[in-house]
């Protein structure tokens, strides 16, 4: 399969008519390979060579929607130095708009060997996580009147916000049809959005729908992550919360409950938690940032970097000193309001988002970013303590 340079901007992966550009950050890795899957599990691992601005990048002619990927990113097995490069684990592209299948926990999806963790895993696991699709972002937001959807800008002192969960708004409602209930296309059914607008609702404000991970400890005892508070996609909608089993097609389902809640009258705002990742502490699974560029995206401690400052209670948090991480966050944040069309974010843990050293500064990068941002100053956002 060809592959041609392509281009380190944007990040993710970016479709065309002709086929789709992918680049991925990595300060610290020495090589990458992007693994394309077809239908049946099986892989081509292409070498992406070009490097600008620890970004690798490349263009892949004839690849399109719906196309599944992963990487493979090589470097230094350190872990008291902050390094977990292990090209074994495939690893899910942080700027995924659709994510298919799940992690099924098999000792293959963690970096090093269990009991032993310092020492390299090197079982292969792409057959046991995730997979990143390319997505299409072509969508029709036209109403059925020919109007185009357009932010409703109800103004704070007017709002009347409905916390939701997907599912338990809809799972067990008697007028949604059996194959909808628990999906987003639930959400925007008549019989729901009747009943927010009889209580008087201005605004549903979803819990989490950003993709996140059913945890292991969870599964052993028989239960599930119901609340969603462990995000490991923070592009793509929650690939359980759909009614289709393609990827493309969660967005779109997400992308038309949102329009028609707009219809309605209703602003959609999303409850997100970028304080930390499904990744969990240093015992936890390599499934993306950790593989990807450890030390950039997480705060290690700094007297033995195989360990992560925990201010979140999950085993990790996110490092908001790492432009990396910013962009990141300030990049996904947009996308869910250009791309999606969202009203606003409540924030997770907010005060974690403002840790640039070990207090939480009011003043911090992430606030004055978010502040002067033309995007995302401009819509509703609520701060959890």
């Amino acid at each position: 399969m060809e592959i041609w340079p392509g281009r380190d901007h944007p990040l993710g992966a970016h479709v065309d008519a002709a086929g789709t550009n992918f680049a991925l950050f990595s300060d610290g890795a020495e090589s990458v390979q992007l693994c394309l899957f077809d239908q049946d599990g099986k892989e081509t691992a292409l070498p992406l060579t070009e490097v600008d601005g620890y970004v690798w990048h490349g263009y892949v002619p004839g690849v399109g929607p719906g196309q599944r990927y992963g990487y493979r990113v090589d470097g230094p097995w350190d872990p008291a130095n902050g390094m977990r490069f292990n090209s074994a684990k495939l690893l899910l592209d942080p700027y995924a708009k659709g994510i298919d299948g799940t992690v099924d926990w098999g000792q293959e999806v963690f970096g090093y060997q269990l009991g032993e963790p310092l020492v390299r895993n090197d079982a292969d696991s792409a057959a046991h996580t995730y997979k990143s699709v390319v997505v299409d972002d072509l969508f029709d937001w036209r109403n059925t009147d020919g109007t185009m959807d357009k932010k409703l800008d109800i103004p704070y002192h007017e709002s009347l916000i409905y916390e939701a969960h997907v599912k338990g708004l809809t799972k067990l409602h008697p007028d949604v049809p059996e194959e909808l209930r628990g999906t987003y296309a639930a959400v925007a059914h008549p019989s729901v959005v009747a009943h927010l607008k009889k209580l008087g609702a201005t605004a549903v404000e979803l819990m989490p729908v950003h993709q996140f991970v059913q945890d292991e400890r969870l599964l052993g005892m028989g239960l599930r992550n119901y609340w969603g508070y462990n995000t490991i996609g923070f592009f793509a909608p929650h690939n359980e919360y759909a009614s289709t089993s393609e990827p493309g097609d969660h967005v779109r389902e997400f992308k038309a409950m949102v329009k028609e809640l707009h219809r309605n009258g209703l602003e959609v705002i999303l409850d997100v938690v970028y304080n930390h990742t499904a990744e969990g502490s240093n015992l936890g699974p390599t499934l993306s940032f950790r593989g990807i560029d450890n030390d950039a995206y997480y705060r290690l401690q700094e007297e033995n970097k195989e360990l992560y400052l925990d201010y979140t209670g999950t085993g990790n948090s996110l490092n908001v000193r790492s432009p990396h991480s910013l962009q990141l966050i300030m990049d996904s944040l947009r996308y869910w309001v250009n791309e999606m069309h969202v009203d606003g974010f409540r924030f997770d843990l907010a005060a974690t988002l403002a840790r640039e050293f070990y207090d939480v500064d009011k003043l911090s990068s992430f606030f004055e970013m978010v502040q002067q941002d033309p995007v995302i100053s401009r819509v509703k956002l609520i701060a959890e303590p």
